[in-house]
């Protein structure tokens, strides 16, 4: 179909004009882990107003809307289950197209609780989007403890090594220390660090994302879920058979 000459010279200008974004170019499928272990439910001290899962639930309704029609997504889960509690690692679906309504469904019937096998939850969502093989992008939000005795930097040296074509982006979310104290003001004291998942994104060229607020959440969701823009547009999959 032939294009009239002055619409070909405005999409050309255009797309001179706008850059890309930070994100990811939308042709690789990604996971979410999602952090479902009984700190998201933690209120009333550490400056916790609400569980973090309210807050959670916000950002991801507002985010992966706008993320979900042009990335196939998929989630997993860790924490609430009938296994022993380092067991609970459920891959609640593959990757799939327009995934946003089924992800925001799982995640509101989301009941927080049991330990955090942030590690292996990682591994599992690796193996579900073919690694070492294949491609693909894990977005690992925690609140930043491992409780089950997984190495994350051991893992992130073997998907470095052996899955070149895997980034795991890691995103806190209201990580707080272990240790916990009254101030002579009669308020909170806290020490914020950063997690220990951290070394999975440094180990695999992923981001890390320090995030307190559900606006610092959402737009962590975007930039490490999101496409490449050319000219305003975004760059979609390509097609699956």
């Amino acid at each position: 179909m032939a294009y009239p000459r002055f619409l070909c010279a405005a999409l050309c200008a255009t797309c001179l004009t706008f850059p890309l974004n930070a994100g990811e170019s939308c042709i690789e499928d990604a996971i979410i882990v999602f952090d479902g272990s009984g700190s998201m439910s933690e209120m009333g001290f550490n400056d916790l107003d609400e569980p973090r899962i309210f807050e959670a639930r916000r950002a991801l309704r507002r985010a992966i809307p706008d993320i979900a029609p042009f990335r196939r997504l998929g989630l997993v889960i860790y924490g609430p289950g009938p296994e022993e509690a380092c067991h609970n690692i459920d891959l609640r679906f593959a990757p799939q197209a327009n995934a946003a309504p089924r992800l925001l469904a799982e995640v509101e019937a989301l009941r927080p609780s049991g330990d955090t096998p942030l590690t292996a939850a990682v591994g599992r969502a690796a193996a579900a989007l073919g690694a070492p093989s294949e491609p693909g992008t894990v977005v690992l939000v925690t609140d930043g403890k491992e409780t089950c005795g997984g190495a994350p930097c051991q893992l992130a040296a073997e998907l470095a090594a052996d899955a070149p074509g895997l980034t795991v982006h890691v995103i806190g979310f209201k990580v707080r220390g272990e240790y916990f104290s009254w101030g002579s003001q009669g308020g909170s004291d806290y020490t914020e660090t950063t997690t220990i998942a951290q070394c999975l994104a440094d180990q695999t060229g992923g981001k890390y994302v320090s995030t307190e607020t559900v606006d610092e959440l959402v737009a962590a969701l975007q930039d490490t879920l999101g496409c490449k823009l050319i000219g305003g547009l975004r760059v979609g999959p390509l097609p699956r058979g």
